[in-house]
């Protein structure tokens, strides 16, 4: 997909306010995107998530689940019409803020987005380039008419606690054979960098995440040159936790944000930055796994050969105690 299309899908949702519970305007936005994908179906649960499915030409079952999540730290309104911040950030970046109200919640006021110097900037990067990840997933696989089968997860109020992925995963609306990478932008720690690829999160603050999985996301990115960082992110945690808690498979993969939850290290209030060549890579690596998924059945196969062909090359040496 080319760069003037990737920042066209994340600015149909940038521009859309959010925060936890008040996903409305960017859900609308992204079932007006997949309405262009002439595979997918969309389905809707109890609580407001959505699952979308990209079917064509199988009858397989889908082995991968992409998931994102609608919201952004914010202000809502509580029953008595006060206002409360929901979302994860430290009381000094709480005092006296410049919101914008839209009605029964408010954000930050700060720019929509902006493009510049090969960066997105955003009042809400966190966590909408994961859901323009996903939909520019479908986009490619059917512009390639591929014939594969994988899900996309979009989810409500992450920033309280994983609520929607919580309500999705205790539903068992999906199927508890699929693999979830869960799509993140987050900051990076233990030496991952802004614009160095993708990083693969072998864990995050509250769990190790699952080898097979991880090991097949890092073979794709091997097998189609696509450059990623393999890191514990342990500043936060993210739903492929929540998904492992209540019994699914998961990995997860993020893109590393600056002035994350819009606090910049001086002390003020900013918009968050991705780079945009690390947003077009995690879409390239979502399009590698779906379509080499069938290959990948042993993952830790090459791994183990290697173990192997060492015990080989050293029984000479062994000698009875």
């Amino acid at each position: 997909m080319k760069r003037q299309e990737l920042l066209r899908v994340v600015r149909a949702l940038q521009e859309q306010p959010t925060a936890p519970f008040h996903e409305d305007a960017v859900r609308d936005a992204i079932v007006g995107e997949l309405r262009k994908c002439r595979h997918v179906r969309i389905e809707h649960d109890a609580y407001g998530n959505m699952i979308a499915r990209y079917r064509r030409g199988t009858r397989s079952r889908a082995r991968w689940a992409f998931a994102a999540h609608m919201d952004h730290p914010g202000w809502v309104r509580n029953k008595r019409g006060d206002w409360q911040f929901l979302g994860s950030v430290a009381e000094r970046f709480l005092v006296n803020p410049r919101k914008q109200d839209f009605g029964n919640f408010a954000m930050w006021d700060l720019p929509a987005f902006a493009f510049k110097n090969g960066q997105i900037h955003s009042r809400a990067c966190d966590d909408l380039l994961g859901c323009a990840e996903i939909i520019c997933l479908f986009r490619e696989l059917e512009s390639a008419k591929a014939n594969v089968h994988c899900l996309g997860i979009f989810s409500r109020a992450e920033e309280v606690g994983f609520w929607g992925a919580i309500q999705l995963a205790r539903s068992k609306i999906l199927p508890k054979d699929v693999t979830i990478l869960s799509l993140e932008t987050s900051a990076p720690r233990g030496g991952a960098e802004i614009g160095r690829g993708p990083i693969v999160r072998v864990g995050d603050r509250l769990s190790i995440f699952d080898s097979a999985a991880t090991a097949e996301v890092m073979g794709a990115a091997a097998e189609n040159g696509i450059p990623v960082q393999r890191c514990l992110l342990d500043g936060g945690s993210c739903e492929a936790s929540a998904y492992q808690l209540y019994g699914y498979r998961s990995a997860a993969a993020s893109i590393g944000l600056g002035n994350y939850h819009n606090c910049a290290p001086d002390g003020t209030i900013k918009c968050e930055y991705v780079s945009v060549d690390d947003y077009a890579n995690m879409v390239r690596l979502c399009v590698a796994l779906v379509n080499g998924a069938s290959k990948r059945r042993d993952p830790l196969k090459a791994l183990r050969s290697t173990l192997k062909k060492r015990v080989a090359t050293y029984q000479p040496y062994f000698r009875p105690m």
